[in-house]
């Protein structure tokens, strides 16, 4: 059986950047060597080896089809040590960090404001947080853990329910005066054609832009147009445009707490349930992720 010589551990380093360029000139650039130096090193190894890494032609290199599989090979187990050597230096007692993946309604509204709790009881890990979209991409495995937003039942295989959400219409205590007879008469399908309705257009993945709004007046039994008003990527916007006293904003309870206590919102409702809840996904097995999954519980379970 043919082995690795020592020598050439590093000139399979070089290969896998050699790898992201179309030019032995490029990669040298890349890898701050010369040129010769970066062709040498792939003669070797491909004598070592006996085959074709690369193809040279007139306008740079390209991986030789054994080439590609190598490539393959190379970069997985490179990336498994990579992976060891960031377990090993958390047992040393390195800084540890979660990957945290949510959207930015609920990292603002619920994450943020519970956030330095964690960091009190678990000062040695960092949470690095994505809150890009106003969806979360939860096919990609560039996170350790994520909370998603999904109707039930929410089919992913390392999904479970963290926390059942509510739906609330919600408005401005100066909105409601204004229509005073959401308190003597709300459920009047007459009177709802007055109002503006204000909506999170995305709460999930092809979910009809008046969604939350059409699914609360079929549980109250209302007949009303509900694709109407004005439409955010984000439910807390929509909240905000209410607070603004625009309209009446469809609301979720996890996200509203501080605003219906301090009555800045305010609702003639009653809560029901949104068919719809927070879901925790988790990729990554380890003793961070573990500790950061049993505060998210906690935190859930003090309401």
């Amino acid at each position: 059986m043919q082995t690795i010589k020592s020598n050439h551990l590093g000139a399979l380093l070089t290969f896998t950047e050699m790898a992201k360029h179309t030019s032995l000139t490029s990669a040298a650039k890349a890898l701050c060597l010369t040129t010769g130096a970066v062709s040498q090193q792939l003669l070797q190894l491909e004598q070592q080896l006996g085959f074709s890494l690369f193809e040279r032609h007139s306008r740079g290199i390209r991986l030789t089809e054994k080439g590609k599989q190598l490539l393959q090979s190379v970069s997985f187990h490179l990336g498994e040590i990579d992976a060891e050597i960031t377990v090993l230096q958390q047992l040393q007692g390195k800084k540890q960090e979660v990957r945290l993946k949510l959207t930015p309604s609920f990292a603002f509204k619920w994450l943020v404001p519970k956030l330095e709790s964690f960091h009190q009881q678990f000062p040695e890990i960092q949470i690095q947080i994505f809150a890009e979209g106003a969806l979360v991409n939860s096919d990609t495995r560039d996170f350790d853990l994520a909370v998603d937003y999904r109707q039930h039942p929410y089919r992913h295989p390392n999904a479970e329910l963290l926390l059942d959400e509510y739906l609330l219409p919600v408005m401005s205590p100066r909105y409601l005066a204004k229509h005073h007879w959401l308190l003597d008469d709300p459920y009047s399908s007459e009177h709802w054609q007055s109002v503006t309705l204000l909506h999170d257009a995305m709460p999930w993945e092809s979910a009809a832009r008046d969604h939350e709004w059409r699914y609360w007046a079929l549980e109250q039994g209302l007949e009303m147009p509900t694709d109407k008003g004005h439409f955010f990527n984000r439910t807390d916007m929509a909240m905000s445009a209410a607070e603004a006293g625009v309209g009446i904003a469809m609301s979720r309870m996890a996200l509203i707490d501080d605003e219906l206590d301090t009555e800045r919102l305010v609702s003639p409702f009653a809560p029901i349930k949104a068919n719809a809840g927070y879901y925790l996904i988790n990729t990554t097995q380890n003793e961070s992720t573990a500790c950061c999954v049993g505060w998210l519980r906690g935190k859930i379970g003090e309401g």
